[in-house]
């Protein structure tokens, strides 16, 4: 009798546990609703829809190592069916750690999966994966040619602290800033509040932060993103109420400077600040000769989340109608803190739509009499994997300043949880250069983000039960013919289960043609095409690869069959549209410029595996997805140059 009141005990205990998380995970108090959910996936691990909520909490609270770990487990078992977010989340978690070809092959996944639920947004999704996995190709090359000159600097302890810095700007010797650091504004409920701090710099050296008198912080509410008018008689700044734990609503506060002192702040009126609308991140600029005034909000008309947008200020200080910057900035996510260069008409902000490192990226566009220019991005080390915001440079334009959560930054308990302040000297010149891509230097990059290259083949293909070392078939046909027998490996895998076992297997199936299969015969259509561009550039290619056996069966037997599956891949090579390789492939042309050349290394030996090597247990030995992933070929390097 005991006993099964302890059940019952624990059974109410976790039932009250995850109505808490819930609650917590709906008012997006995103720590309060990890502990919650973690404390249930302690008693009970096998609950997928916890350990989803408890991902995304951890995920959203910056606990990216934990979010990454149980995005993993779900889609182990799950393999996109009921979470396919899943692969996305981890994709974007890949691309924070720099690991741009798992992040690539996360999204890839996401992209290709054919159950699409309902409750996922994929009319969203799924573009943005495809923009996602561009990125992933894009990024590695900024890394590898990063902006000449540019050393990014961690300011110290005086200015950063364990919480968020951010919208720092510089006027005369000082720096203005905002932060959540605790400095006696905490209210009844031990609420603390984002103010406004100023600090002089002497000598090189930050002196003593400051924080702004209370005609500027206002009490019981937010307070960030200071800027100036460009005759510095006006300040505005954002005041912002937390709706939750993740969300506010910001006005835009103007003060102006009457006899040598600043006038109480007033709420901006309509066209900038509107009900039940977010206007925030004002930054002045100049367009066509007029002063306008740039802004962050979400309201009526936009493309999606926050855009920017910009209202012309008339000689009486009153605003017109805010006008988008348009679709070519403004995106379905949200972009942020602009800050407008007059001399170069470039605008500066921040996206995580337009093909980044990771999280927020810095992006700049240039202002013409058509519009504004398609971003670009601009580039490392001023942009990182993680987020890269409030961009802003000083009055003599040769020191800029920005806000990131990016490695290095302080934290109290949690790594990247917080924003600090960076700085850089530079000509402004430097970034507002179109500088053009390097289409050899980046397809080379891609290339090799594409390595190790996988390739699957059926049992015992090609050409079975010889002992040749090479074959007449290329990779493309053993390809189709083993597409071909897809269904037979469903009907043979689940046979005998019944109900979810038998769903279980065929999903199995789906996934590994799917993930594997079809993922290998894309990947190494692109390494073709991309093949073509760099020996147009007359460069030399190396390509090395790797066959498989398993130790189960005769080595020999296995080491020939591994030759023919090379060959295989070598004769895809040779007859790729109708022979163009062949010219390449070991050129010895004093006149043609370009050349190809494979290398194969020692025919590797899979580990001891425990699928079964049963002649007669072909649902194991052959139709199995485990026993399938062991029938491979790699293409495991590519190298250029002599």
């Amino acid at each position: 009798m005991l006993f099964c009141n302890s059940i019952v005990s624990l059974s109410q205990t976790n039932e009250k546990l995850l109505k808490e998380g819930d609650r917590a995970f709906k008012e997006k108090e995103w720590f309060e609703a990890a502990q919650y959910y973690n404390r249930l996936f302690n008693r009970d691990s096998s609950d997928l829809h916890l350990i989803y909520n408890y991902a995304e909490a951890s995920r959203l609270n910056f606990d990216n190592d934990i979010a990454l770990r149980l995005y993993n487990k779900i889609a182990g078992i799950d393999m996109g069916q009921n979470y396919p977010l899943s692969y996305y989340w981890m994709g974007q978690l890949y691309k924070n750690k720099t690991n741009y070809k798992e992040a690539k092959k996360m999204f890839t996944k996401f992209s290709k999966i054919k159950n699409k639920k309902k409750n996922v947004d994929w009319n969203y999704f799924l573009p943005k994966a495809k923009l996602e996995m561009e990125a992933c190709e894009l990024a590695p090359y900024l890394i590898k040619n990063p902006i000449v000159g540019v050393k990014v600097e961690h300011l110290d302890s005086t200015i950063n602290s364990k919480v968020s810095e951010y919208a720092a700007f510089e006027a005369d010797s000082a720096l203005y800033f905002s932060s959540l650091r605790y400095n006696g504004f905490a209210d009844a409920n031990n609420v603390s509040y984002n103010k406004l701090y100023k600090s002089e710099n002497r000598k090189s050296k930050w002196q003593k932060v400051k924080t702004l008198d209370t005609a500027i912080n206002a009490s019981g509410m937010h307070n960030a993103n200071t800027c100036f008018s460009p005759d510095y008689k006006q300040m505005l700044v954002s005041r912002c109420i937390a709706k939750n734990g993740s969300d506010y609503t910001c006005n835009i506060y103007q003060s102006k400077l009457v006899n040598g002192n600043w006038s109480q702040f007033k709420k901006l009126a309509e066209p900038i600040n509107t009900i039940n609308v977010n206007s925030t991140q004002p930054c002045f600029g100049e367009i066509n000769g007029k002063i306008v005034l740039f802004f962050a909000s979400n309201r009526k008309g936009g493309v999606g989340g926050l855009d920017i947008w910009y209202s012309e200020v008339n000689d009486n200080g009153t605003f017109v109608e805010p006008v988008n910057c348009g679709k070519k900035i403004n995106t379905p996510d949200d972009e942020i803190t602009p800050w407008y260069v007059n001399e170069q008409k470039q605008l500066y902000f921040s996206s995580t739509y337009h093909k980044g490192l990771g999280g927020y990226d810095i992006f700049k566009s240039t202002y013409s009499d058509s519009g504004f220019t398609e971003p670009q991005n601009v580039g490392y080390p001023i942009n990182s994997s993680y987020n890269d915001i409030y961009f802003s440079v000083n009055k003599d334009r040769n020191r800029a300043y920005l806000s990131s959560n990016r490695l290095g930054s302080y934290f109290e308990s949690k790594l990247n949880c917080c924003n600090d302040i960076y700085r850089f000297n530079i000509e402004l010149s430097k970034i507002e250069e179109v500088k053009p891509i390097d289409t050899l230097e980046l397809n080379k990059n891609q290339m090799k983000l594409l390595v190790p290259l996988t390739l699957y083949f059926h049992n015992d293909e090609p050409d079975p039960k010889t002992k040749n070392i090479t074959t007449d078939k290329n990779y493309e046909l053993t390809y189709m013919n083993y597409k071909s027998l897809q269904s037979q490996y469903q009907s043979e895998f689940s046979k005998g289960l019944k109900d979810d076992a038998k769903t279980t297997a065929l999903e199995k199936i789906d996934a590994f043609f799917t993930d594997s299969v079809d993922a290998g015969m894309e990947d190494l259509k692109r390494f073709a095409i991309l093949l073509e561009s760099v020996l147009l550039k007359g460069e030399t290619v190396k390509i090395t690869m790797k066959g498989y056996c398993s130790p189960l069966a005769s080595t020999d037997y296995n080491i020939n069959l591994a030759k023919r599956r090379i060959s295989s891949l070598r004769n895809y090579f040779s007859e790729y549209k109708s022979g163009y390789f062949k010219k390449y492939i070991d050129n010895a042309s004093t006149e043609l410029k370009g050349k190809i050349i494979f290398e194969n290394v020692d025919i590797g030996e899979l580990p001891l595996s425990k699928v079964s090597d049963d002649y007669y247990d072909t649902r194991n030995s052959i139709y199995n997805p485990s026993a399938a992933r062991e029938r491979k070929i790699q293409i495991i390097a590519v190298s250029f140059g002599n």
